[in-house]
């Protein structure tokens, strides 16, 4: 459906064609001297590439707080039962578990810590909330991995956010190798919107959350993205953490390795960037996988 007549569409999407769009947006919204945990060369870096990647975030004794605390919420029968909870198409094991900030108090815990929180707000300009949060769980043999997109690209389409005034951190609580799965990010590719072609079909989240189709960028866009900003793959230990801008082209592949690959991911937006109707969606996704509780993080 358009979007309202009072909000201009600045990144056009999920039409006819396939359409690139230079980004209208800052990237850091903050002063650059701005206090808080990144310091003035690291925001440099951010608005840069895209992304900041922190060797140790939390603590080895956090991580394992936090890995209990996932194995407690995959094990459970109740939360499997949640339509908050993905499954693997194919071995039905919990792929992600959603808006585990509300579900978790542990994890409510790492939304508000000031080393989290306290880099969205730097970045973003202004108070921040939670668009969505979720444990993303890759155990080995088989996982699934997810096809290269921007997320800005379905949270402005499907979720109706306006601007690109929103960072998501990925905080891995499994050593990340360069063979189980890892993040892979496009430096420099948040900025450029790539409009994806194609009408977005009814209740799409429901078939996305297993395999992205809707939205997702064609061979040709993806090679020639990827041939003017190559490709950075992360890697690193158990508590590192890789913040990224909400238009970064990003995807994983499968882990068809013994060794399992969790992480816990966030998504922070401005209290100034607050949802509308969706951009090019019939109807907005759910609230547990697109807020409409703007409630500030304290």
């Amino acid at each position: 459906m358009p979007a309202p007549t009072t909000v201009t569409d600045l990144y056009p999407t999920r039409g006819a064609t396939e359409v690139s769009t230079p980004r209208q947006d800052p990237v850091v919204w903050g002063a650059p001297d701005a206090l808080g945990p990144f310091g003035p060369s690291d925001l440099q870096s951010f608005e840069r590439d895209g992304f900041f990647a922190i060797d140790q975030l939390i603590s080895p004794d956090e991580v394992a707080v936090y890995r209990a605390e996932l194995d407690r919420l995959v094990d459970s029968p109740d939360i499997r039962a949640d339509e908050r909870s993905v499954v693997e198409p194919q071995s039905k094991e919990i792929r992600s578990v959603f808006e585990v900030h509300k579900i978790s108090e542990v994890f409510a815990k790492l939304v508000r810590d000031e080393r989290v929180v306290g880099r969205a707000r730097q970045i973003l300009g202004s108070d921040v909330y939670v668009h969505q949060s979720r444990i993303n769980v890759k155990p080995g043999f088989g996982a699934s991995g997810f096809y290269w997109h921007s997320d800005f690209e379905t949270w402005h389409a499907e979720d109706g956010l306006p601007n690109m005034r929103t960072v998501s951190v990925s905080i891995a609580l499994t050593e990340n190798y360069d063979t189980n799965g890892g993040l892979m990010i496009m430096p420099g590719s948040h900025r450029t919107f790539l409009g994806c072609a194609g009408e977005t079909p009814k209740d799409n989240y429901k078939k996305s959350l297993q395999m992205q189709d809707a939205g997702t960028p064609s061979d040709e866009g993806l090679t020639k993205m990827a041939s003017e900003y190559g490709i950075k793959l992360f890697t690193g230990k158990a508590g590192s953490a890789t913040w990224f801008d909400c238009n970064c082209m990003h995807g994983s592949g499968d882990n068809i390795t013994p060794f399992p690959r969790s992480n816990v991911f966030i998504v922070f937006n401005s209290v100034e960037n607050t949802a509308v109707d969706p951009f090019a969606a019939p109807i907005r996704r759910p609230d547990f996988i697109g807020a409409r509780d703007f409630t500030p993080v304290k």
